[in-house]
């Protein structure tokens, strides 16, 4: 697996219940561009647009070595390829559970095919990330304690 982008900020307001893997919709110039690790996934989320799902607000910026007359709106919505299964239960889990869906990174996997893993979440409330911070801050304090006892 080959990460391309990461979205950091959405494990830190979500909680993740469900991962899918989709594929992903692009053109050529896209692809070079997410060869070059030009993609940001900051602010992107996934929704439905007539049956089919997109994610909306994920940034692909545009390489000066490729076509100069044609330039891609980079932030354009791009289509997510799933099994209509998945697609359904995606479907009726975010609306009847007022769940999201995010996107969490962007890879190219074993057979070089441009992949996003996206996840079913619920958006935590402020005393959970604070709980979640705090426990952060233990674990990390307390993996110093034992390395500087060690030396």
């Amino acid at each position: 697996m080959n990460l391309i982008a990461q979205n950091k900020k959405a494990r830190h307001d979500y909680e993740i219940l469900q991962t899918f893997e989709a594929g992903i919709v692009l053109q050529g110039s896209e692809v070079k561009a997410l060869r070059a690790k030009r993609a940001n996934l900051k602010d992107s989320y996934c929704r439905f647009i007539k049956d089919e799902l997109f994610v909306v607000n994920m940034h692909i910026t545009h390489l000066e070595t490729a076509y100069r007359s044609f330039v891609p709106d980079t932030r354009k919505p791009r289509k997510l390829l799933l099994h209509r299964k998945e697609l359904n239960k995606l479907f009726a889990q975010s609306t009847q559970e007022n769940l999201t869906i995010v996107p969490l990174m962007l890879y190219f996997n074993e057979k070089n095919k441009a992949k996003i893993s996206i996840a079913l979440a619920r958006g935590k409330k402020l005393h959970d990330k604070r709980a979640d911070l705090k426990t952060k801050t233990l674990d990390r304090e307390a993996k110093q304690a034992i390395k500087q006892r060690n030396h």
